[in-house]
């Protein structure tokens, strides 16, 4: 028997009565507009839109279409603020040196990283009289060994709107690097503005518990943040919580099923759902041995009949979804 557990934590979904064309239009027109006079520029994103959330949404979708992200940049940071972990005066004058390296480069070359981002957004927001906060943390991709998360290393943006705080991340919905270039290429996600806080927490750990937004105020541990699955970027594309498994290590018998539970917000159909199962030898195609896509919920579930070491990736569509890693026991 497949069971699933759900929650509910609305999110953008507060505001599913307010369109947002006005304000993605007014950014797209201003587009290549300089950061010379913010102000200014503030002004004229904002000034014919009625509601706070309008003037954030074009603060935001404007910012993630104007600004790239420097991977060269953030890896010298990592680089040496590694080196310097141990010496923290070293450390402190590292830090002040290199936020004026990220401010100049930001101002000239609208060219950034994670902290460049989320200042400008809080900057803005805040010229827009929108309360905004910087958000610092930890944070996993598919690159990053969790086990290696030693030091902070990404910053992203807490916005309050009609008395609430909401959470987004403006380095991540700009875009991804080229996977032959690595170069970046601006592709917006409109999962990371005013993003769910629970599938927000599976790849972003606050500093300061706070900033987790999850209901009745709960967090999780840095462990729990660590053993999490992989979750790609256009999971946020698709869902609003990934409620199972909690871990991205699994263990079943042979002849179980692993089971998968989501919170959707956009549609589609069973038959865009599919697996794709590698092990040592193999990596093929598989359709769900059990699947239920009811009432924005989706639970999934895919049975081994092997015994082995298996990574089961999730697709909706073309778009990869979350890797699980699962060792099938003999019965």
């Amino acid at each position: 028997m497949l069971f699933c557990v759900w929650q509910v934590h609305a999110q953008v979904s507060d505001f599913k009565k307010i369109k947002f064309d006005k304000a993605d239009r007014i950014a797209a027109e201003h587009k290549h507009e300089k950061l010379n006079n913010l102000p200014v520029l503030v002004y004229t994103l904002t000034n014919e839109l009625d509601t706070d959330v309008e003037k954030f949404r074009a603060i935001f979708t404007w910012v993630c279409s104007n600004i790239s992200n420097d991977y060269q940049l953030y890896a010298k940071n990592m680089r040496k603020r590694r080196k310097l972990i141990n010496d923290s005066i070293a450390l402190k004058a590292w830090n002040e040196k290199f936020k004026k390296i990220v401010f100049k480069k930001l101002r000239k070359r609208k060219k950034t990283l994670c902290t460049g981002y989320a200042y400008l957004i809080k900057k803005m927001a805040n010229l827009a009289e929108i309360e905004c906060e910087i958000v610092h943390g930890f944070a996993k991709t598919s690159t990053i060994d969790p086990e290696k998360l030693t030091i902070p290393n990404h910053s992203w943006n807490a916005v309050k709107l009609n008395g609430k705080w909401y959470l987004c991340d403006p380095t991540w919905a700009s875009g991804i690097p080229n996977p032959e270039s690595y170069q970046f290429q601006f592709h917006y996600n409109e999962g990371f503005f005013l993003a769910d806080p629970q599938i927000f927490a599976i790849n972003h750990f606050p500093l300061k518990e706070k900033w987790f937004l999850l209901t009745n105020n709960t967090s999780q541990s840095f462990q729990s943040f660590i053993e999490a699955p992989i979750l790609y970027n256009d999971a946020y594309r698709y869902f609003s919580s990934h409620s199972k498994p909690a871990k991205m290590y699994q263990s079943v018998q042979q002849n179980d099923s692993l089971t998968l539970a989501f919170d959707t917000y956009v549609s589609f159909q069973k038959k865009d759902v599919h697996f794709i199962i590698e092990n040592s030898f193999t990596s093929k195609r598989r359709m769900p041995s059990f699947i239920s896509l009811e009432n924005q919920k989706l639970c999934v579930a895919y049975k081994f009949t092997t015994s082995g070491y298996y990574d089961v990736h999730l697709y909706v569509k073309d778009d990869l979804i979350s890797t699980y890693t699962v060792e099938v026991k003999k019965d």
